[in-house]
């Protein structure tokens, strides 16, 4: 009967020792610690970097988090109240035990003391006789609000942008470094900065997070601002964030698109741009008076289908001779635009000569140039004419004509020419310069020094005067040369022939050498 008393004894007090343990579980800072539980002491102990226990104190100045990283939150949390903090822990299991004072400077005198016993770590931080706030017995917690007090301060003050507090009405009840800055300077002559403070920004009563782009008249010029506003029950946190930068890239885009649109609408090329999906994009008005194509039709961004089969519909495409082999030629336009090698020159119905050229865009775009160049194949066409109908009247001289240009290079030669010296020149006009040619006369021809002088005028700038001379073929005919120096320092040459008489035709040696002489 005793020992069941006592067994039931023992159950009680198990069950009410369980229920103690999973209440402080619930409750960390009221289980049951190794240090003292006074309010003002911070203690820690640690198994290598794991937290074994602290005090509740201790445990309100740690942000929450595991155990097992407690350590490198502590060093985060007091690194910046005491110097080397991290490195003269290290030394800790060589010597034993550490007293590092806070840095100069915290509101309270704080001392660390670290001890190294049996593998384990006692880290406690104790107050000096600095005086602590009112009401407050936690010097630790105090420096540490302090120091945090201390740091937004200084980030808040030195922060580049505008910050200011409004309240409800729009009064500015506090403003940062920048702000204050931009308000004396916009005070007037003799007049100091006082309360309340000047408001900088006329905004709208309707508050909004973002509100537009506003500008500051500043004596030094405008200053632009993007304005963010963001209530905190009864008051209104306020940030101006520069802009600058931002109004002159805009500015200077909107600058660049007017250039660029008034360039297009001044060009007599049409311009067409197409986007990765094949519709238009951008045209300027040149296109649509070269292709004759409704400006609805093209503001509608018809795709490159439908653009070219519009332009097929008003004669300005070259008609093939059937539509099979037309969508063919469409496919390999739009290939070869891709590749950037296409470009083409599409004679119309109604006479007029296009040059069309596709060039690849980034993106996947396409853009394609119209360009009239009628007048240009007229006159090329006329002036293939006019040199065509030169060259049938120098052939229709009897005298064999060569035109040299002022560099020594042949220009023009007629078909007497190429019978009298059995070759044509014009076959091959790179290498037809007065020198090759001086070459093959006197190869064809008895020796002369005419050559030579030949050579001299044609290559002579400056005034020249006429002159004539004569050869002597090596057939024995007599050939009468003349010079005359052209216009643009071109030179003629014609060669007539005096005497038809051939040697070979002659029989009597005397003679023949009388011919050669």
């Amino acid at each position: 009967m005793a020992f069941g008393l006592v067994l039931a004894g023992l159950l009680v007090a198990l069950s009410a020792l369980l229920l103690l343990a999973a209440w402080q579980s619930r409750n960390p800072q009221s289980r049951p610690s190794i240090f003292d539980p006074g309010p003002s002491r911070v203690a820690f102990l640690f198994d290598g970097e794991r937290l074994l226990d602290a005090s509740p104190a201790a445990r309100l100045l740690l942000p929450e988090g595991e155990d097992s990283r407690a350590w490198s939150r502590m060093i985060a949390r007091f690194g910046p109240d005491f110097p080397n903090l991290t490195e003269r822990l290290a030394c800790l299991p060589r010597i034993g035990q550490l007293h590092i004072p806070s840095r100069p400077g915290t509101s309270a005198a704080l001392v660390l003391r670290a001890e190294h016993l049996s593998g384990l770590t006692r880290v406690t931080i104790d107050g000096g006789q600095a005086a602590l706030p009112a009401g407050r017995s936690d010097a630790a917690t105090a420096a540490a609000l302090q120091q945090e007090v201390m740091v937004q301060r200084a980030v808040l003050s030195r922060a580049p942008m505008l910050m200011w507090k409004e309240m409800a009405e729009g009064a500015v009840i506090w403003a940062n470094h920048a702000y204050l800055i931009r308000a004396v300077e916009l005070l007037p002559e003799g007049e100091d900065l006082s309360w309340p403070l000047p408001k900088l920004f006329d905004l709208p009563d309707a508050p909004k997070a973002r509100l537009p782009r506003l500008k500051l008249q500043m004596p030094s010029g405008p200053e632009w601002f993007d304005l963010v506003r963001m209530p905190q029950g009864e008051e209104v946190l306020c940030y101006a964030l520069a802009a600058d930068r931002a109004v002159q890239a805009e500015t200077a885009l909107r600058e660049f698109m007017q250039t660029l649109t008034k360039t297009f609408a001044d060009l007599p090329i049409g311009l067409a741009i197409f986007d990765r999906s094949r519709s238009l994009q951008m045209f300027n008005p040149a296109l649509a008076d070269l292709t004759t194509l409704a400006p609805e039709l093209l503001i509608g961004r018809p795709t490159l289908n439908a653009f070219l089969d519009a332009m097929r519909a008003k004669a300005m495409i070259p008609e093939p001779r059937d539509y099979r082999s037309w969508r063919k030629q469409l496919a390999r336009l739009e290939e070869e635009a891709t590749m950037g090698i296409f470009e083409e020159t599409w004679s119309l119905p109604g006479g007029q000569t296009y040059r069309v050229i596709g060039r690849p865009h980034p993106n996947g775009a396409l853009a394609f140039m119209f360009e009239d160049i009628s007048n240009e194949m007229s006159r090329t066409r006329r002036y293939r004419a006019d040199l065509e109908l030169g060259q049938s009247v120098i052939d229709a001289v009897e005298d064999a004509v060569a035109v040299f240009s002022r560099g020594g290079q042949l220009v023009m030669s007629n078909h007497a020419y190429a019978q009298l010296w059995q070759h044509d020149p014009q076959v091959l006009l790179s290498e037809a310069s007065i020198a090759t040619l001086c070459a093959w006369w006197r190869e064809h021809a008895a020796p002369s020094l005419l050559w030579d002088d030949a050579t001299d005028f044609v290559s002579s700038a400056g005034d020249r005067t006429p002159w004539e001379g004569e050869v002597r073929l090596l057939d024995g005919r007599l050939v009468s040369c003349r010079f005359r120096p052209l216009t643009g320092g071109a030179t003629l040459i014609t060669f007539r022939v005096q005497s038809a008489v051939a040697l070979q035709t002659v029989r009597d040696p005397a003679l023949i050498g009388l011919l050669s002489a």
